[in-house]
């Protein structure tokens, strides 16, 4: 009864896409999930951008298209995972045992803590939300302030935890600036006298629709775009948010007062994901999975039989998450039927 084909470490995008494919290759396959529900991090957003696609209706998708040769265990954190001489996988959780003859890691990311960034005020001052915080009330489709104001200005922030050295992450996490584009649209069209400003280091729009979606928040929606470094935000007597900041292309200081606050948080390796990372020693330097060659051998590693998938090894848009469980269950696949 705990034994299969294959075990898949995480149900987000990529883990179901892999778990949809090797079902259809009719192996027996387990995904693990430590949250209440599979999904991931689409669970928590509204609509997809560019296009604005529903996420609850993606993940009713995926969830359909799981047939009977894969079961899944949910709220299981895995606790060890060992790899005997035979190549064979087992898997330890709180309630059980599990072994497979390969092993595919899809353990995703978490955002960035954006507490380790003080001199924004996140945990400190009311009205300090994160981009995440902001997905939600979009998706109930109220936007208020703490005190249930509505807001009249909104400022967000990119590249929080990403691109930043003092925290050692240098890389970009390639979703936040399209995010700040499609959430401000989104505001807009619940608020419609609300005003706008999205401050960055630079825009990158690194898509199809990306770069169309960003001009009409300007000319449609009226959001205005400062090229900008925010020194400090602090809370004003009546808990709004002053910001201070300096207007890079213009080289002049700038003085902002907003009533939210909002900080396009990052991503970084999962808890999950440092842990396999140190256990098995595929980690790169920012903690998340190293595959064999980036290449042509993405969705392997050095380790025989173990496999990866999604934003367990990097930053990712979730059609790119979908296409890599694809990958890899092919790379699974070709493995089994050449053991």
């Amino acid at each position: 009864m705990n034994h299969f084909d294959v075990i898949i470490i995480g149900g987000g995008p990529a883990g179901m896409q892999a778990a949809i494919r090797l079902g259809n290759f009719n192996y027996k396959t387990l995904i693990i999930e430590k949250e209440k529900s599979i999904g991931g991090k689409l669970t928590q957003w509204d609509k997809l951008f560019p296009d604005f696609y529903s996420a609850e209706e993606l993940l009713q998708n995926l969830t359909r298209q799981l047939n009977e040769n894969v079961s899944i265990l949910t709220e299981q954190e895995v606790k060890d995972i060992e790899n005997t001489s035979e190549n064979e996988w087992t898997v330890k959780t709180a309630d059980g045992q599990y072994s497979s003859k390969a092993l595919l890691i899809a353990s995703g990311y978490d955002f960035f803590n954006a507490k380790r960034k003080e001199e924004f005020g996140y945990g400190i001052y009311p009205n300090v939300i994160t981009s995440v915080e902001l997905e939600a009330m979009i998706k109930n489709g109220k936007i208020t302030t703490l005190d249930g104001r509505i807001p009249q200005k909104i400022a967000y922030l990119q590249c929080v935890g990403s691109r930043d050295e003092k925290v050692g992450n240098h890389y970009c996490s390639i979703n936040c600036c399209i995010c700040a584009v499609k959430q401000s649209i989104e505001v807009k069209e619940l608020l419609p006298d609300v005003e706008q400003y999205c401050f960055y280091m630079d825009l990158r729009m690194a898509g199809q629709h990306y770069e169309e979606l960003y001009r009409t928040s300007q000319e449609k929606y009226h959001v205005q775009f400062i090229r900008g470094r925010i020194s400090e935000a602090a809370s004003t007597f009546d808990n709004r948010i002053q910001i201070k900041a300096e207007n890079t292309l213009l080289s002049t200081p700038l003085k902002l007062t907003v009533d939210l606050f909002v900080l396009m948080v990052g991503m970084e390796a999962s808890e999950t994901t440092r842990f396999i990372s140190q256990k098995f020693n595929i980690s790169n330097e920012y903690g998340f999975l190293q595959s064999k060659q980036r290449y042509c051998s993405d969705n392997e590693t050095e380790i025989k039989g173990l496999f990866l998938a999604g934003t367990c090894k990097r930053p990712m848009t979730i059609p790119k998450s979908l296409k890599d469980g694809d990958a890899a269950a092919n790379a699974i696949f070709d493995y089994l039927k050449n053991r």
